[in-house]
């Protein structure tokens, strides 16, 4: 390798021992990731070089300073990395770290590189032949004083007379709408059963993981930010197509779960229910440290504070299911036990719990409902043993995805459409 790279990582060491941390260890990744995308893949460093040292040494650095937690390896069910770091292919001894991106699993919404939990790139002219020739993949554009957004909308290919239901799906850092629909198979389910998908895009320029910024405050308002933006495409698909208003749902990964749950606590009357998979609660955190501490499982005194304002304008008619892996290292398990125990807190009604141990997909899991007086699931809460930060019983099509467990697309579908509609608020 010439000396892009070797200049590189004395430029993201001289980052490293600046006094913003946090900033800087963002700027080193940065730096190091330009340097390789200039370089051939055939250049990347072998094991032994001085350019492989250094990126291992400047790697486990960084782990060690912010005190990451690794993530599952293949032993734990988990597939492999879909994109190593260039430098890493053939560095054992840096693999061996893990990559940048993955090793700071706490910089989520801030590491450039796209990761994934898979070990093949995704082939979107694939993805686009797997659809009938009758089905629409529409792009469009939506804009409003809080700024613009792209979303790309699936329109099953068999006609319908009635009124159709609208899942609006929340990607996870690093992903795009082509990305999530492959890699949870949810446009095939509407081939099925013949309601219309959304995939709003969080662009770069609103964060560089492209990550929903469910942490923000102004992000967790209605008609604020990105919550605002959201709802407006949610109501201009509602508007373009033949949508049954009373069936609008909205459904996220990791930090688009986080997105979901902010969705359904500010616009309770657009949203029937939400699903959240490896996501966080509303009013989590009230910035990038505390969303942090809430992604490691704890909570810091301001946050606490804004959960509480929250919780006092809980809506129970949002009904919610949420998975979660127990070996989730990114995003800890106890966040799906505060949105379930909330979500069981604002039933006014008499309530019913039960709890089903069982198997699917070569994964054990444990399922707890809570219905209500008229034996309608209000909540589901889904722990998946040995699934790590990823989509349970996805397509290897997508990121973030393991193909093994239940099927979490087809268990959110049949929560929505199985549940009660939506009481007309006009």
């Amino acid at each position: 390798m010439d000396g892009v790279f070797s200049a590189a990582m004395r430029h993201a060491t001289q980052f490293m021992s600046a006094q913003n941390f946090m900033k800087n260890v963002i700027e080193a990744t940065q730096v190091i990731q330009r340097a390789l995308s200039e370089q051939n893949y055939d250049h990347s460093p072998v094991e032994g070089s001085p350019e492989c040292s250094r990126l291992a040494a400047l790697q486990t650095n960084i782990a060690e300073s912010l005190g990451a937690v690794e993530l599952p390896r293949k032993d734990s069910g988990v597939q492999s990395v879909r994109l190593l770091d260039a430098a890493t292919e053939r560095c054992p001894t840096a693999r061996k770290r893990r990559p940048l991106g993955e090793v700071l699993t706490m910089l989520r919404q801030a590491c450039p590189p796209r990761i994934g939990l898979n070990s093949k790139p995704i082939e979107k002219s694939r993805i686009a032949a797997s659809a009938p020739k009758e089905a629409a993949n529409l792009a469009r554009t939506f804009s409003c004083e809080a700024g613009s957004r792209d979303y790309k909308v699936y329109v099953p290919s068999h006609a319908e007379v009635r009124k159709r239901p609208l899942i609006v799906m929340l990607h996870g850092c690093t992903q795009d709408p082509d990305d999530f629909a492959a890699g949870t198979g949810m446009n095939r389910l509407a081939e099925e059963h013949g309601f219309i998908v959304a995939y709003p895009r969080q662009p770069v320029k609103a964060n560089q993981a492209a990550c929903w910024n469910w942490f923000s405050p102004t992000d967790q308002m209605r008609d604020a930010g990105e919550p605002s933006i959201i709802a407006g495409i949610t109501r201009t698909i509602m508007a373009e197509f033949n949508i049954d208003a009373e069936r609008v749902y909205v459904v996220g990964l990791s930090a688009g779960g986080a997105m979901a749950a902010v969705m359904s606590a500010a616009y309770p009357e657009l949203y029937a229910a939400t699903g959240i998979h490896s996501g966080l609660a509303h009013g989590s955190a009230t910035d990038v440290v505390s969303a942090f501490a809430a992604m490691r499982g704890g909570r810091g005194p301001a946050a606490t504070v804004l959960r509480k304002t929250h919780r006092k304008g809980a809506n129970d008619r949002v009904r919610t299911i949420v998975f979660h892996g127990a070996s989730d290292q990114t995003v800890h398990p106890s966040n799906a036990e505060m949105i379930f125990a909330e979500s069981r807190a604002c039933l006014a009604e008499p309530a019913q719990e039960t709890q089903h141990d069982g198997s699917m997909g070569g994964r054990a899991y444990t399922r707890r409902v809570i219905a209500g007086a008229n034996g309608v699931p209000h909540a589901e809460h889904w722990v998946i043993e040995g699934l790590g930060h990823a989509w349970s019983g996805g397509s290897l099509d997508g990121s973030y995805t393991d193909q093994n467990g239940p099927d979490a697309s087809r268990e959110m579908l049949r929560f929505f459409l199985g549940g009660p509609a939506q009481p007309s608020t006009s």
